[in-house]
């Protein structure tokens, strides 16, 4: 499964990347996100790890998963891997400066698994329309800060 999706932020991709690279924001753009434990000591760079708690619209329970910074070129790209979790789903955000911003690309990455993955079409949908909300949440957070 692959979602793509592409929006501006008034702001420099500096500040875009220092917004989504720190764990501690997490909550306040990805609604679903209930706590981000780091597991590697340090501030975040490529190989950082994190317990994150989640609970998605629409699941009467939360999950956890262990998540992966796999790439962290700053200020340009970041990508998130699932190390552990019951849907391994990673994600990238690719940052260009644009005009008096940054444009950013978002890809999604993963294989369903479970009864989930003979749902494909719809859940693809729903988690676009969920990714496509925090990264409103995270444009308003970043522009107004």
């Amino acid at each position: 499964m692959r979602i793509v999706e592409t929006f501006h932020v008034d702001r420099p991709r500096e500040a875009v990347f220092e917004y989504l690279a720190d764990p501690s924001k997490l909550g306040d753009w990805q609604t679903s996100s209930r706590s981000v434990e780091p597991l590697s000591p340090g501030p975040p760079g490529r190989g950082s790890r994190f317990r994150e708690r989640t609970k998605p619209p629409g699941l009467a329970r939360e999950f956890e998963q262990v998540t992966e910074f796999s790439e962290f070129e700053r200020p340009a790209r970041l990508r998130i891997h699932v190390i552990e979790g019951p849907q391994p789903i990673d994600g990238t955000w690719s940052l260009e400066p644009d005009q008096d911003g940054t444009r950013v690309t978002f890809m999604a990455e993963g294989e369903l698994r479970g009864a989930v993955r003979y749902l494909q079409p719809l859940v693809k949908r729903l988690i676009a329309r969920q990714f496509a909300g925090y990264h409103r949440n995270l444009r308003r957070n970043v522009e107004g800060g």
